[in-house]
């Protein structure tokens, strides 16, 4: 286990129709006791609130959680204005916030929007400068000249607000590397677990970009957006026949996250429901009030 901040968060409801619902649920995540709220980024879907517009309520309604986006569409956020954006929130909510960007995917959505598309390889590069430009126009410094591929800027006052923490949401090898080279974390797509073979064949590559960088791998979270039932009694098994977390109980949980970050060096877990009979109210409340409590628990007296 290293000495990072060990993050427990939820995903929160999107749809515009719905939004009673994602602003009791951030009210009671930040009663509870939570790190941070995270919220889907489709700005082409029109039943879909805006995910930083719907952020900065959040956070102007809550008093400890950060607020992440998970993770910026950035083909339609380009990277000086999203510099902006996340300065902005962070100096309105205390500093409450964490970049979540990504490259892009749903292409054929993001041109209907009037996004410019990019091939994969390109929409890589784009990611690595937008990371490396957004951190030159946040945490103060001289004007900042930036004459990139995709990004240029000149002559850029930088924001004074501290750069919050980075994590990608990246798949391929090339945007595992930027990663490595340029990202604070990584949040491994498909709900991947610690057991996955995803995460087997993926952070070894971030480990050796960040390292080939002069940078020590622990410096590099890894966060999970977790799925799975939340059940009153443990369940038989808590794993398919391929491996992948299906729930369980709150003790089978509290047990199974520990061990992910005492064995795993999982520094993050970000609960999104399910379809699942339980009210959402219930499931809510068992992972902030029972598990969450009973992880950091767990980890207080191993590292004592």
């Amino acid at each position: 286990m290293n000495s990072q901040k060990v993050w427990f968060g939820v995903g929160l409801e999107t749809g515009l129709h719905d939004t009673d619902t994602l602003l009791r649920h951030a009210d009671e995540a930040d009663r509870g006791g939570l790190d941070l709220v995270s919220l889907s980024d489709h700005p082409y879907f029109a039943d879909r609130v805006d995910a930083y517009a719907a952020l900065g309520v959040l956070l102007g309604r809550t008093t400890h959680l950060a607020g992440a986006v998970n993770v910026t569409n950035l083909p339609t956020r380009p990277a000086p204005m999203l510099a902006r954006t996340i300065s902005a929130l962070s100096a309105l909510s205390g500093g409450r916030v964490v970049l979540g960007i990504g490259a892009g995917g749903l292409w054929d959505d993001i041109g209907r929007l009037g996004a410019r598309t990019l091939p994969p390889s390109a929409a890589v590069r784009a990611l690595e400068e937008a990371i490396v430009l957004v951190r030159a126009l946040t945490g103060g410094g001289g004007p900042v000249d930036f004459d990139g591929e995709f990004y240029q800027v000149h002559a850029l006052e930088p924001s004074p607000v501290p750069t919050p923490p980075i994590w990608t949401g990246s798949n391929g090898p090339k945007s595992l590397a930027v990663t490595g080279r340029v990202a604070d974390g990584w949040i491994p797509g498909y709900a991947a677990d610690w057991h996955s073979d995803l995460v087997a064949s993926s952070r070894p590559i971030i480990d050796q970009a960040a390292l080939a960088a002069g940078r020590q791998p622990t410096e590099i979270a890894t966060i999970y957006n977790i799925t799975g039932r939340i059940t009153d009694r443990p369940l038989t098994t808590s794993r398919d026949r391929d491996g992948r977390w299906l729930g369980g109980s709150v003790e089978q949980w509290a047990d199974e996250l520990t061990t992910a970050v005492l064995d795993h060096a999982a520094t993050g877990f970000i609960h999104h429901r399910v379809n699942d009979p339980t009210p959402a109210e219930i499931t809510l409340g068992r992972w902030t009030h029972e598990i969450v409590p009973r992880v950091r628990e767990a980890l207080a007296r191993h590292r004592l």
